[in-house]
Parts: structure tokens; C-alpha cells; sequence
């Protein structure tokens, strides 16, 4: 089963309102270095999936959920916990950055 949902209009407000943490990737198909990351959050996705649900929003396919978020650069990527962002990273970053980020918010535990 795929563990990264590839966000549609419809699946915004569930994501919003979800009681699980929710890292989102927003990125473009046009984005080198989003395709980069496209295989790490892959894998961030399956060892934390159970703790954290993983999104990836195509701002060119979603430009107002971009617009929320004031996203300028992709990728980027956002934690939110309870609909709020906790952390935002900008760039391309390294697969244990990320992890530690991930674990940082949900208590340690994969």
C-alpha cells in the first residue's frame, strides 16, 4: 500500500482536521531537486507512517492550498500537528534531517 496520499481538492479538509501529524511536500513535476526528494520522504513515509500521515501537494494542481501556506520555493516541506505548522523546512534536505524532525514531533517513537 502506498503510505504518501497524492492530495486532491477533496482530501484538504480531512488533512487539515486530522488528529495525526501531517507532513506535507509540496512540489512540482517540473522540480529537480522535488523529484530528489521524492524517494526520502518514500521512505520517511514507511517507518513513520504509522505516527505521521505523509502528503504530497503538486502546486501547480493545488496553487490555493500553495497559497495557504505562502509557499515561494519548493520543495518545501511542512509539519502541521492539530491544523497548526510546526515546522517548516525549505530546500532539499538530507533523509536524517528529516527524521529527526519527524521524531522530534511524535515522541521518539517510528
Amino acid at each position: 500500500m502506498d503510505k504518501v496520499l497524492h492530495v486532491q481538492a477533496a482530501d484538504w479538509q480531512g488533512l487539515e482536521t486530522s488528529p495525526k501529524p501531517v507532513f506535507l511536500d509540496f512540489w512540482a513535476d517540473w522540480c529537480g531537486p522535488c523529484k530528489m526528494l521524492g524517494p526520502t520522504f518514500e521512505r520517511l513515509a514507511d517507518q513513520y507512517g504509522e505516527k505521521v500521515t505523509f502528503a504530497k501537494v503538486n502546486v501547480d494542481e493545488l496553487p490555493e492550498i500553495a497559497n495557504k501556506f505562502s509557499i515561494r520555493s519548493i520543495p518545501t516541506l511542512i509539519l502541521m500537528q492539530g491544523g497548526s505548522v510546526v515546522e517548516t523546512l525549505v530546500g532539499l534536505r538530507s533523509e536524517q534531517e528529516l527524521a529527526q524532525v519527524l521524531t522530534r514531533h511524535t515522541n521518539g517513537n517510528k
